[in-house]
C-alpha cells in the first residue's frame, strides 16, 4: 500500500509539479495501477479539499498557490491572487502526466479536462507582448513579463495542440506569440534567460525582474524554457 506523504501548506503546488509525473513514471515502470490511483487521489485532494475548498477555482480555471492565498485573500485590485509560475507548475504537470500514462489509464479524462480549462482561462490573460504577468489577475501588482510562467504555459498548450487536445486555430497564435516573446525578450545570445522570477511563492517574490537580472533559482528557469522548446520543435512553427 502506498503511503501519503505529509505536506505543509506551501508544498502542495510544488507536489503536483514534482510528484505527479514521478508517480506516473513509477506506474509505467512497475506496471502498477496503484501509483496512478495514488497520484489521482493526491491531485484531487489538492484540487478540491486542501485549504478551505481546494486550491483550484473552477470559476476562473486557475489555482491559488496554497491555502494562504485562498479567499478572502485578494490582490490589491480585489481580484483573486493567481501566481503565474504556480499555475504553470500545475498545467505543465498535467501535460507531463498525459505524456507518460497509457491512454487507458483511469482518470486520464480528468487531467485532460483540467488542462483544457486552464488553457482556456490563460488565453485572454496573455499580454500584448506575448508574456504573461507574474500576477495573472492584477497587472499592477508585480505584473510585468515573466519567463518561467510563460514557458510552462507555452509548453502545456503546445503539448495539447500536438496531441489533438487543444484546438490549433485558437492556440497556435497564442503559442507562437509567447515563444517569440521568450526568444526575443528573454533569451540572451549566450543562453542566459532574463525576466526569470527568483525562488518564491507569490507575485512579489524576487522582484523587480529585468532582462539582465540574475535570479536566485535552481535551474528551473532553463528547464521551463527547454520544456517549451521541446513541444515547439514538434510543432515545427514557421
Amino acid at each position: 500500500m502506498l503511503s501519503t506523504p505529509q505536506l505543509n501548506d506551501w508544498d502542495w503546488i510544488d507536489a503536483i509539479q514534482m510528484g505527479m509525473p514521478v508517480l506516473a513514471k513509477m506506474g509505467v515502470l512497475d506496471n502498477n495501477p496503484a501509483f496512478y490511483e495514488k497520484m489521482y487521489n493526491m491531485y484531487m485532494f489538492t484540487r478540491d479539499k486542501e485549504g478551505a475548498n481546494g486550491l483550484y477555482n473552477p470559476k476562473d480555471g486557475l489555482w491559488w498557490r496554497d491555502a494562504d492565498f485562498d479567499p478572502p485573500y485578494t490582490e490589491p485590485n480585489g481580484e483573486d491572487s493567481y501566481w503565474s509560475r504556480g499555475n504553470g507548475w500545475v498545467i505543465a504537470a498535467l501535460a507531463k502526466v498525459l505524456a507518460i500514462v497509457p491512454e487507458s489509464t483511469r482518470h486520464r479524462d480528468q487531467y485532460i479536462k483540467d488542462l483544457k480549462a486552464m488553457a482556456k482561462a490563460l488565453v485572454p490573460l496573455q499580454r500584448k507582448d506575448g508574456f504573461w504577468n507574474v500576477s495573472l489577475h492584477d497587472e499592477n501588482n508585480y505584473g510585468g513579463k515573466e519567463a518561467t510562467g510563460t514557458s510552462l504555459f507555452i509548453y502545456a498548450m503546445a503539448y495539447g495542440v500536438n496531441q489533438g487536445i487543444l484546438d490549433k486555430e485558437t492556440y497556435v497564435p497564442v503559442i507562437k506569440k509567447g515563444w517569440e516573446a521568450l526568444i526575443k525578450d528573454s533569451l540572451h545570445e549566450n543562453g542566459f534567460l532574463g525576466y526569470v522570477q527568483s525562488t518564491g511563492k507569490e507575485p512579489k517574490a524576487g522582484q523587480p525582474l529585468s532582462y539582465d537580472k540574475v535570479p536566485d533559482f535552481e535551474d528551473y528557469g532553463l528547464g521551463c524554457f527547454l520544456l517549451a522548446g521541446t513541444e515547439i520543435y514538434r510543432m515545427n512553427l514557421e
